[in-house]
């Protein structure tokens, strides 16, 4: 299992934008899925965003469509997903949570099915009022 640590989360007033960045290790991240999932009070765990490194295919929840993208970088040992985060509204408040995965899944699942997600983060709060 890799190894993920969040950051980049904030305050910030609406219409701000924020970048969570999600250090990973401890793998090769060749055809792994990637996505932020988010979590706010009384509210269920939702998937925001995905990308399977094998075509950097990705996807996202209808949420976030035209304002939050993600994408991955590779700088020698170093590998980062990203999520930037534009126009952000209140409802955007919550704990956001990078979560790796090898198993094969579609681009749907990878929004919905936390469960097939074996590694995940720790959290960075985002906050916008």
């Amino acid at each position: 299992h890799v190894q993920l640590v969040e950051s980049g989360g904030g305050s910030v007033q609406a219409g701000g934008s924020l970048r969570l960045s999600c250090s990973v290790s401890g793998d090769t991240y060749n055809n792994y899925c990637f996505a932020w999932f988010r979590q706010a009070p009384d509210k269920e765990h939702q998937g925001v965003a995905a990308i399977y490194t094998g075509g950097d295919v990705t996807s996202y929840a209808d949420s976030a469509k035209g304002r939050l993208t993600i994408s991955h970088s590779r700088d020698n040992a170093k590998y980062m997903v990203y999520l930037q985060m534009d126009s952000l509204k209140p409802e955007d408040t919550a704990m956001y949570y990078c979560g790796a995965s090898r198993v094969i899944m579609t681009p749907t699942q990878a929004l919905t099915t936390s469960s097939l997600f074996r590694s995940w983060g720790q959290g960075t709060q985002v906050t916008v009022s």
